[in-house]
């Protein structure tokens, strides 16, 4: 456990906070619905020529899962997965910082008085 100035945090807190807020679960739903539509695409659609659609799922999710694209099977489906949570993690990350900053600034006010 780590010191955080007489509050104890473990890594799992941490992890909860950063997935569990509403801009990383929005991210999550919009990889969610990029993977539904890649699905459905490439089961259900007839193309006379080859699909794009699976391109979507790894901008989504990138950059991360980029540095999975060029491995051997299994692992770029594992990258999407790892990508989209590397992702949710840093910008539920971001909006806990910044969530955290406007509360600190509406109890001190503009200049901390």
């Amino acid at each position: 456990m780590a010191d955080t100035g007489g509050t104890h945090t473990t890594a799992g807190t941490a992890i909860r906070g950063w997935l569990l807020n509403p801009v990383a679960l929005a991210y999550l739903a919009l990889v969610a619905v990029v993977l539904v539509w890649v699905g459905v695409d490439t089961l259900f659609v007839a193309h006379e020529d080859a699909s794009f659609a699976g391109i979507w799922a790894f901008v989504v999710t990138g950059p991360t899962s980029w540095l999975f694209v060029a491995l051997p099977d299994p692992l770029p489906v594992v990258g999407l997965v790892i990508g989209a949570l590397v992702q949710a993690a840093a910008l539920g990350a971001l909006y806990r910082w910044l969530h955290g900053r406007s509360v600190r600034q509406h109890r001190t006010g503009p200049h901390g008085a």
